[in-house]
């Protein structure tokens, strides 16, 4: 492989990365409207079944894009754990 080669490589990866960074950006802005309105509606910050609900969407997702379910699990259990924070945060404020 040569240099070049492995910088439009690298290339790629950057714009993905930073394309994840502005999705997950949008997607704690919108969670963050929702730990408000919870807050609001007197709800509770976790919601077991919508989070179950989504890892079995996403690990489906993930299958059908050969990416690793397991993997997709994780990452959406390490994003759902920041969320609660976040509107366990906004619930104590």
């Amino acid at each position: 492989m040569t240099e070049s080669k492995l910088s439009e490589y690298r290339d790629s990866i950057d714009n993905i990365d930073a394309a994840l960074i502005a999705l997950l950006a949008e997607r704690f802005k919108i969670t963050q409207k929702v730990g408000y309105y919870k807050k609001q509606h007197d709800l509770p910050p976790a919601d077991p079944l919508r989070e179950a609900e989504q890892i079995e969407r996403l690990k489906r997702l993930a299958a059908g894009a050969k990416l690793d379910p397991e993997f997709s699990e994780k990452f959406l259990r390490f994003i759902i754990t920041e969320v609660i924070r976040h509107h366990e945060q906004i619930r104590d404020a």
